[in-house]
């Protein structure tokens, strides 16, 4: 697919980090959780609702992302698992309560340390959620904090002839990428119990690997690519590279309008 070139546009850049990330595969239940390399749209979009401090519809969202971290580890960790038991409520029904009975379940969990999400938007109003957020905000666990480090305005401008990326998702149909292929949620709904929206297969595109070359529409920033150079220049071995942008476009008023 032939990348369509346009001109260069406004965005605005959020730079975040964190000692730790994790962001758990989906529909895998055992006793070792492995990471995703890369977070998945309805991660990104978490973060948009914990600095708002409320849930966004999102009836239209246009949204790029970068992802990298420093390293991966292993951690073992204790699960506390509470049985449930049976019980008659005040109408006389079944229920199902917490009992008393408490066993721990230690697992393996895989973790990412040091990791810098890199955001572009370009709805002011949600950028300046990040400028004050209304809740913590998580790179995958409770535990897994994250800090604003770097709000600005970039330009970004069309990448001509083949992209490189890396340390992003993009969805497997129509481009077909190489990379670890996974069936990823876009977001969730406001209720209880809480439905997928936008599930789909997406290539996830390691930081850890190289560059994928790709004749797909994408953006770079240009002030990044200078910063990354110029690490480069400064520190010998430095594997500093902005990789270019993938936007990902979303709407999900349709979805709820239709019940679906």
């Amino acid at each position: 697919m032939d990348a369509v070139v346009q001109g260069p546009r406004t965005a605005y850049r959020v730079q975040l980090s964190s000692w730790t990330c994790s962001f758990r595969y989906p529909n895998l239940i055992s006793g070792f959780q492995p990471t995703l390399h890369v977070p998945p749209l309805s991660t990104v979009l978490g973060l948009l609702n914990a600095a708002a401090g409320r849930y966004l519809p999102h009836n239209e969202l246009e949204i790029g992302y970068v992802f990298d971290f420093a390293g991966q580890a292993v951690d073992v960790e204790t699960i506390w698992m509470v049985a449930g038991a049976k019980r008659k409520n005040a109408q006389k029904e079944d229920v199902v309560v917490a009992s008393n009975n408490v066993k721990s379940n230690p697992v393996r969990r895989e973790f990412l340390f040091e990791g810098r999400l890199t955001l572009y938007l370009f709805d002011e109003i949600l950028v300046n959620y990040f400028r004050q957020p209304a809740y913590q905000l998580l790179l995958g666990r409770s535990g897994d904090l994250a800090t604003v480090d770097d709000i600005r305005q970039v330009t970004l401008q069309p990448v001509v002839g083949e992209a490189q990326l890396r340390g992003q998702v993009v969805p497997l149909h129509p481009h077909y990428l190489p990379g670890q292929i996974q069936a990823l949620p876009q977001y969730f709904t406001d209720t209880l119990p809480r439905q997928n929206l936008g599930t789909q297969a997406y290539s996830v595109l390691s930081p850890m690997e190289a560059a994928v070359k790709a004749a797909i529409p994408a953006w770079y920033d240009a002030e990044a690519r200078k910063a990354a150079t110029e690490q480069r220049h400064r520190q010998i071995g430095s594997r500093a590279e902005a990789s270019d942008i993938y936007l990902h476009t979303l709407q999900f008023a349709s979805v709820y309008a239709t019940g679906r």
